[in-house]
């Protein structure tokens, strides 16, 4: 007998496929009916018998298309319909969207195959793309997401396009990204005085690598933004490009030009591999300890025994390493402190001073991306998200919220995101950079903006951070005030906490909650940083916190280790300090230590004073640079050989304890590696005794120290069987969490 059926699916289902993969299995178990987009993700209407369509039903959800995500779904029994045939018809958009946005997907094997082979129709054609690749959110205006509502729909297809488009039986059969050389983005060679290099279609990467060995710098514009590009071998331009991008020592991305050249020059692990070969293709932190290439490492992470490596995750960069038999730098096109650039004219203004050359293309970027950055700690391969961005953004699925208001988070100042509530789907923006930036904070306004506009819906709850300088913080009160709407501002360290949470569920346990980071506005108006809370029935209570000691002298402080060990150094340093300031300083600063008010328990700037204690650096020229600096000082480690810098944890954890037990083993000749881990373990000790003192069974971790992977494998290595650990995996544990946290901590907290 004849039935009916509607079925809907919800999750990242636009933009991957899913019409075309649904069309061809209907028409597999000769199914009659059709499928379409709406606001809240795949409907199919479809006319069968019953068994055979709950077959269907249930193939579809077992195998659905690779990269696309099933949150929900649901197939009820509706009035008989008749179908002539199974069709794909346009989206039907009533109310306003409720569904998960499609980030960019890495490029798939098949394009891959298709831009490198000779007689393919898109050999050497750098915006190949199917349902299974290509960019998404970089490029959507708005969504459902049809070639209508993006920047692709500026290249009406060809004949031949709109033939593959159409056809049943061809892999890009409703492709929204559709374009070959015919009808598709041109690219275009540039000097940075803006002439033409003259080049053919064909031979323009041959020339771009020739350009490459030569000792250039070119800003070659990706999928998601530009992207500054020189020879990693060639000291002499990676140190022009410091220069000139204002980036004196923070370590740059290195692209390489296959996963058989990196393994040939880097020892890989399983998951650092499945890292860099997936969809997302992210940085991948890698150990350079054992490095067999001639890449100038003292230029490309000074300092660092460890590389930020990708592999190329777009057509116009598999083009580019198709060419390449050396790696390259590939570090974000911008500005040092300002985001990244998309729009070519702003390119050409900003970066000729930096580049020798420019790639361009006329694909309009809508949402511009930074690459995202994964790490795996060394022990247990905990995986630890440095930067979340393209591959990622903007959707947040592994969490349930049931509320009828419009939720609008703005985060933080320093590593800004942005979470927005709009409908039954949470969305957390791209990693957007420091709003003290003026150009970040004007992408700050406008992803904003286009979340509004995509979502037609505006927030009817404002939160912001507690602390009252933010950028961010201020936004929200003047938009507040001119719509009229409720504002909440929240402690950075309790969002930090909640974020924690938030990510693992943890809503119906008790937890300790360890938030180590380098500052945020305190209840008390200090500069908290190294929180200890306890989450017990919806209510958050801080319970210790790192022994307070002096801040002084402003954001000057993080940014001058010096200064942190000043603050925590007795008397019998004197010696020490003299070294590392002039008699005036040395002078007024003490002098100011003596009237200073303002307190701190920043974990991080312990992290600082241990540096500058231990001569490894005294000056930050980006943030956290010390605390990098100081993990990349260890090469191996032994418990059984560490020891703690606290006699007792009763009292709390003393930072002046901790510095003075250290200036006694320096005095005894104990190595430097020997200090860092002997200071690492106490951190990790101290937790674990706090813990065990007052009987929690869950330790849940936050804020942007635990980016330290030896003291999260110090953790996980130390911790007892009846202890679970909770580390952040899906938001990194820096300040991008704290928009995502600000919410939880809004829908969860009394």
């Amino acid at each position: 007998m004849l039935k009916t059926y509607k079925i809907t699916i919800s999750g990242q289902v636009q933009g991957v496929g899913f019409r075309p993969h649904v069309y061809s299995l209907a028409h597999k178990f000769n199914l009659k009916g059709n499928v379409s987009n709406n606001e809240e993700g795949v409907i199919i209407f479809i006319s069968g018998a019953e068994n055979t369509v709950y077959k269907f039903y249930k193939k579809l959800l077992q195998f659905p298309p690779p990269v696309s995500l099933i949150k929900e779904s649901s197939i009820i029994e509706i009035d008989i319909r008749n179908f002539e045939d199974f069709k794909i018809i346009p989206s039907n958009k009533n109310r306003p969207l409720n569904l998960p946005l499609t980030p960019d997907f890495a490029i798939c094997e098949d394009c891959k195959k298709e831009i490198e082979t000779v007689d393919n129709r898109r050999y050497n054609y750098a915006f190949t793309t199917c349902v299974n690749c290509g960019p998404r959110w970089s490029i959507t205006k708005t969504f459902p997401f049809e070639r209508t509502h993006t920047s692709i729909d500026d290249f009406p297809m060809c004949d031949t396009c709109k033939n593959e488009y159409t056809n049943p039986n061809n892999r890009r059969f409703h492709s929204q990204t559709n374009t070959c050389s015919t009808c598709g983005i041109n690219l275009i060679l540039i000097s940075s005085e803006g002439k033409k290099i003259k080049t053919s279609k064909e031979k323009i990467f041959q020339k771009i690598v020739q350009l490459l060995k030569e000792g250039n710098i070119i800003a070659i514009k990706n999928t998601s933004g530009y992207l500054l590009c020189c020879n990693a071998e060639n000291e002499s331009v990676i140190q022009k490009l410091r220069t000139t991008k204002n980036r004196p020592n923070k370590p740059f991305a290195v692209l390489f030009p296959s996963l058989a050249f990196l393994k040939n020059e880097l020892d890989l692990n399983t998951n650092e591999v499945k890292s860099l070969t997936s969809k997302e293709r992210p940085i991948t932190i890698i150990s350079s300890k054992n490095y067999y290439g001639k890449i100038a490492l003292n230029k490309v992470s000074p300092g660092l025994n460890q590389l930020g490596v990708m592999l190329p995750y777009s057509g116009i960069l598999q083009l580019l390493a198709n060419q390449l038999n050396f790696p390259i730098i590939a570090t974000s096109g911008n500005i040092h402190g300002s985001p990244i650039i998309n729009e070519n004219e702003d390119a050409l203004d900003k970066l000729k001073n930096i580049t020798d050359y420019f790639l361009q293309h006329n694909l309009k970027i809508t949402h511009p991306q930074d690459d995202s950055v994964i790490k795996f700690s060394y022990k247990f391969q905990q995986e630890v998200l440095f930067r979340r961005s393209r591959g990622f953004a903007p959707n947040y699925l592994n969490v349930k919220i049931n509320s009828t208001e419009k939720i609008m988070a703005l985060g933080a100042d320093l590593k800004s995101s942005i979470a927005f509530y709009p409908n039954q789907c949470l969305y957390v923006s791209q990693y957007i950079g420091n709003l003290e930036n003026f150009d970040v904070y004007n992408r700050f306004i406008s992803t904003i903006n286009s979340f509004i506009n995509i979502f037609e819906q505006e927030p009817n709850v404002i939160l912001a951070d507690k602390h009252p300088s933010y950028y961010s913080s201020r936004f929200g009160k003047e938009i507040a005030q001119k719509n009229n709407i409720k504002l909440l501002e929240i402690q950075h360290h309790k969002a930090h906490f909640t974020a924690i949470l938030g990510e693992h569920n943890l809503w119906s346990e008790k937890v300790l909650g360890i938030v180590f980071d380098g500052t945020g506005y305190g209840d008390d108006s200090n500069i908290w940083g190294g929180e200890f809370f306890n989450y017990e029935k919806n209510t958050i209570e801080r319970i210790h916190h790192l022994s307070y000691f002096d801040w002084l002298l402003g954001d000057k402080m993080s940014k001058e280790p010096r200064i942190s060990l000043l603050s925590l150094a007795s008397l019998e340093m004197h010696e020490i300090l003299s070294e590392k300031f002039t008699k005036n300083e040395l002078k007024t600063y003490q002098n100011l230590k003596k009237s200073n008010t303002l307190k701190t328990s920043s974990i991080g700037r312990l992290f600082d004073a241990v540096a500058s204690l231990l001569n490894i650096t005294d000056y930050n020229s980006y943030e956290g640079e010390a605390a990098i600096l100081l993990e990349n000082s260890i090469d191996s480690y032994k418990l059984n050989t560490c020891k703690s810098y606290l006699n007792s944890t009763e009292s709390g954890i003393s930072a002046r304890e901790i510095i003075q037990n250290m200036f006694t083993d320096i005095k005894n000749g104990v190595s430097k590696e020997k200090c860092i881990l002997n200071f690492l373990f106490t951190l990790a000790d101290s937790i674990l005794k706090i813990a065990k003192q007052t009987d929690y069974k869950h330790i849940a971790f936050s804020g942007g120290v635990f980016q330290n992977t030896t003291l999260v494998d110090l953790l996980l290595k130390l911790a007892p069987k009846e202890i679970k650990l909770y580390f952040h995996t899906d938001l990194p544990p820096n300040d991008e969490n704290i928009s995502f946290g600000q919410l939880m901590y809004y829908l969860n907290i009394k």
